[in-house]
């Protein structure tokens, strides 16, 4: 059993989605780069608590998986790797997270188990809520407010622009996993597993994902209002628009066949390009939020 199979498990490249974020809210509560022991400790505690969950979802849901055709080869039904040394991994994983919260200050420390139990939590959510995408967007835009949390150690001043910024990771995630969720509507609705597009169909579902995608764009606006950031990030801004307007115009509901290009590629460059945006404008025109 190699490391490449437990990085296969928790889609250890996939971090990508929320370390940017949670990078974004560490960057604006110091006004540019944080102390590089509390950098490390944060990334380390973003990646550990996306490796708890992903391990965690992928556990519960092994036997779910085996009966669906398109992840019936993920490691935990396909044998690869047992459910015993998930477990084993979810553990660790958890337990550096905790840790690494207490390393950054008690308060991180003393909040983190609350911050696990949501991301855990999500792993059961399609059993009974249509709201599922919402959870998971909730457990991904937790990292803004709580990077910011690492740096400040309290909530102090004005702590709108992580609110906001986490508000904006929260409609960003539930857009597109309402994408990437369309392609097992039949699958959840036949299981009775809880989904939007099993509940409504795949049509709505992609129409809701706009919606959300363009309240991501504005909640964006208002964390550049609120930390007043310039047109570096306003432009960072426009390319991530753009890029969410080429993600749905490459997926409807006759053609789900480029999910993975909108869901995988084009939003891990919407983080990417919202972060080097946030460094790029902190670095030449300094902080604005007190």
């Amino acid at each position: 059993m190699s490391l490449k199979s437990y990085l296969s498990l928790v889609k250890f490249s996939h971090s990508i989605f929320a370390l940017p974020f949670a990078l974004m809210g560490a960057w604006l509560a110091a006004g540019g780069p944080p102390e590089l022991a509390t950098l490390g400790l944060i990334v380390v505690a973003a990646v550990a608590a996306r490796t708890a969950a992903m391990g965690f979802n992928r556990l519960v849901d092994r036997g779910i998986d085996a009966k669906n055709p398109r992840t019936s080869e993920r490691e935990i039904p396909a044998g690869v790797i047992t459910p015993g040394r998930a477990g084993a991994l979810v553990g660790i994983a958890s337990t550096v997270f905790v840790a690494a919260s207490f390393g950054l200050n008690s308060l991180c420390g003393w909040i983190s188990p609350g911050v696990l139990l949501v991301l855990l939590g999500y792993s059961f959510a399609k059993r009974f809520t249509a709201m599922v995408h919402f959870w998971l967007g909730l457990a991904l835009g937790l990292a803004p407010p709580a990077a910011w949390l690492a740096v400040r150690g309290s909530l102090d001043g004005d702590v709108s622009a992580p609110l906001f910024l986490g508000a904006a990771v929260l409609t960003w995630v539930a857009g597109f996993d309402l994408i990437y969720s369309c392609q097992d509507a039949a699958f959840d609705r036949e299981r009775g597993l809880h989904s939007i597009p099993a509940r409504l169909g795949v049509p709505r579902a992609l129409l809701m994902a706009r919606v959300l995608h363009v309240a991501t764009v504005a909640l964006l606006g208002l964390v550049a209002w609120r930390a007043e950031l310039s047109w570096i990030f306003m432009i960072a801004l426009v390319l991530a628009a753009l890029l969410l307007i080429w993600e749905h115009s490459i997926v409807s509901a006759e053609d789900l066949s480029r999910v993975n290009l909108a869901f995988f590629t084009l939003n891990g460059w919407v983080g990417i390009g919202l972060f080097l945006g946030t460094v790029l404008d902190l670095w030449a025109f300094g902080p604005g939020v007190n």
